[in-house]
């Protein structure tokens, strides 16, 4: 029981550090500003490819989170980046990972494309 208790609250203080991490190296903007944004800068899917295909923001390019360190070099280092995923948990790993790189001028979807309003593109 004692060591149950212990991993817990691991896992708690790691989801804690985890949080304050991705606050202080990713901004989280509203859709407006977002919107606002997005068109100067690289914008980012980091869903997987079916999930792109059923519907994205247009001008968006798809870089999977689970394809992100083999295509890393596609990501330009000298402008802003607009990450989003389905919610917003993978963008902001996606912005972890690449902040590890040295990456800055990090910025995610709050919400993520599920609370999108904005213009979408389907493949047919």
């Amino acid at each position: 029981m004692k060591i149950l208790l212990i991993i817990l609250g691991a896992i708690i203080i790691y989801s804690v550090v985890t949080y304050l991490m991705q606050r202080k190296i990713v901004k989280a903007l509203t859709e407006e500003e977002f919107r606002a944004g997005y068109r100067k800068a690289q914008l980012i899917d980091v869903r997987e490819p079916d999930e792109f295909a059923a519907g994205h923001i247009l001008g968006a390019r798809n870089i999977p989170l689970t394809q992100l360190r083999m295509r890393m070099k596609e990501i330009r280092n000298d402008q802003p980046i607009y990450l989003y995923c389905q919610n917003g948990l993978r963008s902001g790993r996606a912005a972890q990972m690449l902040y590890r790189k040295g990456y800055r001028n990090l910025y995610h979807l709050k919400g993520g494309f599920k609370k999108w309003t904005g213009k979408v593109k389907k493949k047919a």
